[in-house]
């Protein structure tokens, strides 16, 4: 009875030792994941930022480049009556 007791308490702490291990890598797991959220949310953020300046950049050079032909006709028409 004695060694049975003996092999119970060993499997017992066997036992324990595999459960403190997977707490620990689950804690470990966890700490990972917040860190890889934060990281996330920062890239997403970025994301968030840019596309917003790229929407800013795009509508001023629309309007440069509308501006532009404009003055490009003027030019033209100008040096055609310069011309004549």
């Amino acid at each position: 009875m004695t060694q049975q007791a003996a092999a119970l308490q060993t499997y017992n702490n066997e036992l324990v030792k595999c459960i403190e291990d997977l707490c620990s890598k689950r804690d470990e797991l966890n700490r990972q994941i917040r860190q890889e959220e934060d990281e996330k949310e920062k890239l997403q953020h970025d994301i968030r930022l840019l596309s917003e300046k790229l929407s800013r950049i795009n509508e001023s050079m629309a309007q440069r480049l509308t501006t532009r032909a404009s003055l490009d006709r003027t030019i033209a028409e100008t040096e055609a009556a310069y011309a004549k």
